[in-house]
């Protein structure tokens, strides 16, 4: 910018701070709400929150020690908006899109200094364009003019910009190119515009699509709880609640690597910093099974510590979603996982304390609910705008799991029960199971997930595993193992009382399945090599292996075994270790268990001499 321009700038002052707030006067008639604001000596980034008749309140993104009243302020005149482009993926920024790993080499101390800035996508990489369109032809926003190999595992799609449309006029051959240099022009009747990689876009705003679909189709976790208990949808929105050390970052940590999402956009908002530091350790050292190549190909990650000030934490979920939608629009399946939304709602009360509003419910401002709905309702299953054939997919999906900290395990607490209202899928994680050693600890009596049946379909289609023995499907599966652990939890006071071994028989075998579900089904160790994940055919052929266990020894009950005879078959053992030693790919292994379940229980009736 000239510097005639900077000195037509209309400008501000400030008039009074109040921690990271601050009231701003000589622009109230200058801006509008979710403007940016800068102040001028610092180089301060601040978001206008509020605008009366005579000042704004602003808040700054940045810490406002040592600022002064009647500090100059400018306006930005446009809002928070995220840079997209090639260079996002394998990268870490903060709330508001700065590199930080640019920033760590500028300052060693490894704390950001104030008034940095830095852009997002790097301005000196070149990138490998290839165009796909050529002059002359007419182009509609979301329209692919080209691609650009981003990763081995993401092509970046370069897409037409949203509310755009008219002749390309000029395309750049290919080549190698920054982000920054001109590469194709769009002329129509009202103008003619040069784009280059480079896209904006506001944090608050959602992006454009042709139109909304149905959730048809799971997000495979490798899971086997969530899987088969508590599924979620591609485009579903789930909250996963746990107080410290229930395994909250462990369990998004695992499905960031084993779901089959294209994309993954890892906000880690509010959390310690130590933990962040570990997860910016681990995450290079992961790898991802679809490639080989680490994990960071189609990772993006967004982190803001709890010591970095509250307003960029509070900008951090919708910059990550913002990210999430971009990818979501070339047609990839996009996963959001953002830990925790509870410190993204501390932020809230702590900027509404400032404004002295009236608080709601724990403190928190009364519009929670609707900043809540705002973040969770811009997942789905949707139709990009444009040409989708030319596209990953002619459908992108953005599946939003947030996981929620409250206090002292409260399921009750504001954040908990208001985010309960947005979401489909809700997994429980217990400080009792944790206690246990079980993991992953979600309750499956307090959970509960919408979608089984939208997704069925999907499942009977998908997996083919038949087995004579057993014609039950993945619904019915699930139903039926919901059933018995239900009906243990019902068995649990009464087993208290006169112990098991005075219960009834039939009563006593589903004490004995419902814990070899847990034992041999719902425990997975992520740190196992062959445990750490599991197929949907692999986990549908050990829950089948168990119910069949479990009608055939209601089946000997009923003819007069014990259950001691049942409990003492060397099967048993086979079947609660085929989660650690059989891999994924031998699925005949699991099905010569199954033989062997059958010829055991030939063998007892011949002890007792029901068979010859």
């Amino acid at each position: 910018m000239t510097e005639s321009n900077e000195n037509q700038k209309i400008k501000g002052y400030i008039s009074e701070i109040n921690g990271s707030l601050i009231t701003v006067k000589g622009l109230e008639n200058q801006v509008r709400l979710h403007d940016l604001i800068e102040i001028s000596r610092e180089k301060v980034i601040a978001e206008v929150i509020r605008i009366y008749s005579d000042r704004i309140n602003a808040q700054c993104f940045e810490d406002t020690s040592s600022l002064q009243l009647r500090e100059e302020v400018i306006t930005l005149n446009e809002p928070l908006s995220m840079e997209l482009g090639p260079g996002l993926i394998s990268n870490v920024f903060d709330g508001i899109e700065r590199p930080l790993d640019k920033i760590f080499e500028i300052e060693q101390s490894g704390f950001i200094k104030r008034g940095i800035s830095l852009p997002a996508l790097s301005r000196e990489k070149k990138w490998h364009f290839t165009p796909i369109r050529s002059v002359g032809d007419i182009v509609n926003s979301g329209d692919v003019v080209g691609t650009v190999e981003e990763t081995d595992a993401i092509i970046h799609y370069i897409l037409v910009p949203p509310n755009i449309e008219g002749q390309l006029t000029q395309i750049k051959q290919e080549g190698e190119y920054t982000v920054e240099e001109d590469l194709y022009t769009i002329e129509s009747d009202e103008s003619k515009r040069i784009y280059n990689m480079i896209q904006k876009w506001p944090v608050t705003k959602r992006r454009p699509i042709s139109k909304r679909l149905s959730l048809d189709r799971p997000l495979i976790t490798g899971q086997r709880v969530v899987d088969l208990l508590f599924p979620v949808a591609k485009g579903g929105t789930v909250a996963v609640p746990g107080g410290f050390g229930t395994g909250k970052t462990v369990l998004q940590q695992a499905i960031a690597k084993w779901s089959d999402a294209d994309l993954i956009v890892f906000v880690s908002c509010g959390e310690r910093g130590n933990e962040v530091a570990d997860l910016l350790r681990q995450f290079p050292k992961l790898t991802d099974p679809r490639t080989g190549n680490p994990l960071l190909e189609r990772t993006i990650l967004i982190t803001n510590t709890s010591n970095m000030p509250v307003s960029a934490r509070e900008a951090s979920i919708f910059s990550g979603i913002t990210i999430a939608e971009y990818f979501r629009d070339m047609g990839y399946d996009v996963a959001l996982q953002a830990d925790s939304t509870s410190r993204w709602a501390e932020a809230l009360r702590e900027i509404s304390g400032l404004l002295e509003e009236m608080p709601a419910e724990g403190g928190y401002p009364a519009y929670l609910p609707s900043r809540l709905s705002s973040f969770y309702e811009r997942a789905g299953i949707v139709e990009p705008m444009g040409n989708n054939n030319e596209k990953n997919d002619k459908e992108g999906s953005l599946t939003v799991i947030g996981s929620v900290s409250p206090p002292a395990g409260d399921f009750s607490e504001p954040v908990t029960s208001n985010t309960k209202r947005f979401v489909q899928s809700f997994w429980a994680l217990d400080a009792e199971l944790a206690y246990e050693k079980h993991y992953p600890a979600i309750n499956w009596l307090e959970s509960y997930s919408n979608y089984p049946d939208d997704i069925r379909q999907w499942w009977d289609e998908e997996i083919k595993l038949s087995w004579s023995e057993i014609d039950i499907n993945w619904f019915e599966c699930r139903k039926q193992v919901n059933q018995i652990l239900s009906r243990e939890n019902e068995l649990e006071n009464m087993k208290q009382l006169v112990g098991e071994e005075n219960l009834p028989e039939d009563q006593q075998l589903d004490l004995f399945i419902a814990d070899l579900i847990k034992e041999a089904f719902l425990i997975q160790n992520a740190f196992d090599n062959i445990d750490n994940y599991c197929t949907p055919t692999k986990m549908m052929a050990l829950i089948k292996l168990i119910l069949i266990l479990y009608r055939e020894g209601k089946e000997l009950l009923r003819q007069g075994y014990i259950i001691k005879d049942i409990k003492d078959m060397d099967v048993i053992n086979q079947i609660k270790r085929i989660k650690i030693t059989i891999p994924n790919d031998q699925i005949e292994q699991i099905e010569q268990i199954k033989n062997d379940l059958f010829d055991q229980i030939k063998s007892l009736k011949r002890l007792y001499g029901v068979v010859s």
